[in-house]
């Protein structure tokens, strides 16, 4: 599976990237090499969140925005 990342310069120093497809998901590292693998953790911490449904009943809405 590829998915894309944008990788921007912090001001600080290194760099952060974030995973547009999986909004929230954003790490830092202060070499490339420490950011990528920092990467790799935080998208299978972001992918393996579980959310459940809302129940039946509830007042809970889903609802899909065109992009």
């Amino acid at each position: 599976m590829k998915i894309k990342i944008v990788v921007h310069e912090a001001e600080e120093g290194g760099f952060w990237a974030e995973v547009p497809a999986i909004p929230g998901c954003a790490t830092q590292g202060d070499s490339m090499d420490e950011l990528m693998q920092n990467l790799h953790e935080a998208i299978e911490g972001c992918l393996s969140i579980e959310v459940s449904p809302p129940e039946p009943g509830g007042t809970e809405r889903m609802l899909e925005l065109p992009a």
